[in-house]
């Protein structure tokens, strides 16, 4: 079978040619709302995220990692604004509610997955793609809607994503001649709530399915990276991702040679990550995240 190129096995022994590098978690349409005020508030604060070499994205943070590298943040930031008190229209772009039983079958498999086996990972996609969903082109289109971008904006986006057959971790960037929007979708389709996209001959669903909420080894290497994943260490396993997952990459991406920071939302642990009612709270408490955070980050990025 001919290699496309898109399975890349979770590695830190590679060396990305970055000197920033940013890396954003997945967490549903409350964490988009999250990031973009923190990301935003940054900015404001004199921490210039968008001069970022390398953004890799998960799910949710896929699609901050697009608007960062599209250098489109402040007009992104104003339609999270327009859209946060009308969570019936949050609600029409990603649909969280009224599942049929297909859909709620692969949402309980995905979020009471307590690993991240191939034979884990194979089910949950073999139950994403049973499942009675919007059509596959809806998600994509929301995208574009969302995120006014066609085109890639240079080699310095990656995003994650999982294949629904075999289970593989992919990661999408130009090269991959994946569309953008298509690729965005794919990272965010989050099991029993969209279709797994079309990706070259491949079905690709959220990257989060496979056993990472960031995929921090795709920066390994660079001189420094911010870490901003929705929570840190888990009580229990979620979602395939392991209680200690996020401390076991980080150390892995240290000793890769980066200098790494780590922050994390506070959101309640209890949130609902596709409750459109919850992205007022979470929009602000990005920006007051952001504000306390800003100082120290001040000098780590311009170093």
């Amino acid at each position: 079978m001919a290699d496309d190129g898109l399975a890349r096995p979770v590695s830190f022994d590679a060396c990305y040619a970055a000197r920033r590098a940013l890396v954003l978690g997945g967490g549903g349409v409350v964490f988009v709302a999250w990031l973009t005020a923190y990301l935003a508030e940054l900015e404001r604060e004199g921490v210039a995220v968008r001069d970022a070499d390398l953004v890799v994205g998960t799910s949710a943070g896929s699609v901050l990692a697009t608007v960062v590298a599209h250098r489109k943040l402040a007009r992104f930031e104003s339609l999270v604004r327009a859209l946060e008190h009308r969570p019936g229209v949050i609600g029409r772009l990603a649909p969280g509610t009224a599942r049929t039983h297909s859909q709620e079958r692969a949402s309980l498999l995905f979020a009471g997955a307590r690993d991240h086996e191939p034979a884990t990972v194979q089910a949950i996609g073999a139950a994403a793609l049973a499942a009675a969903t919007p059509p596959a082109a809806t998600l994509p289109a929301a995208v574009m809607l969302m995120l006014q971008a066609r085109q890639w904006p240079g080699d310095n986006l990656v995003v994650s994503a999982t294949d629904a057959y075999s289970g593989e971790r992919l990661a999408l960037g130009r090269s991959s001649g994946v569309p953008l929007p298509r690729a965005v979708a794919a990272s965010a389709s989050v099991p029993g709530l969209f279709a797994p996209q079309r990706v070259l001959d491949r079905r690709a669903m959220d990257g989060g399915v496979s056993g990472s909420g960031i995929h921090a080894d795709l920066v390994a290497g660079a001189e420094r990276a911010l870490v901003l994943p929705i929570v840190g260490a888990l009580d229990e396993p979620r979602f395939t991702i392991q209680p200690d997952a996020t401390d076991r990459e980080v150390a892995a991406l240290r000793a890769s040679g980066t200098e790494v920071v780590v922050h994390h939302s506070r959101l309640p642990t209890t949130s609902e990550l596709m409750n459109p009612a919850q992205v007022p709270a979470a929009f602000a408490l990005g920006g007051e995240q952001a504000r306390e955070d800003a100082p120290a980050l001040r000098e780590f990025w311009r170093a």
